[in-house]
């Protein structure tokens, strides 16, 4: 597989495999930041443990009933916080140079999509 970037309206994600070592990028219309392997790996799996977390317990919250979920590994960690068809979606970089990013309600279920069509992790 070749160089893949994906993009939609406020996030966008990217695999570079033949990069040396920032290989994946996430972000959105006015930030990015590039990933190891290792940190992009991280970021995809647990993006996908979150939205079947969501999926998952959609039906036990009542309509008004927001939700906050986090996961994180020695890499990454993510948050989720919203209803379960309409969330947030927050990105904090824990190792080396560390980095911060955050989706609105509107992209963030878009990226989790895209992210479960991408086949690297």
């Amino acid at each position: 597989m070749g160089r893949l970037l994906k993009t939609g309206s406020g996030w966008r994600v990217g695999w570079n495999p033949t990069a040396s070592e920032f290989k994946g990028l996430v972000g959105a219309e006015d930030w990015a930041v590039e990933l190891t392997e290792a940190e992009f790996n991280d970021f995809c799996r647990l993006a996908e443990q979150l939205s079947q977390t969501l999926q998952q317990i959609a039906n036990e919250l009542m309509d008004e009933e927001k939700i906050a979920c986090e996961l994180e590994s020695s890499l990454v960690w993510l948050e989720v916080e919203g209803y379960p068809t309409s969330y947030t979606l927050r990105l904090i970089v824990l190792s080396g140079r560390r980095a911060e990013g955050f989706w609105s309600a509107t992209a963030a279920p878009e990226l989790l999509q895209a992210i479960q069509t991408l086949s690297v992790f």
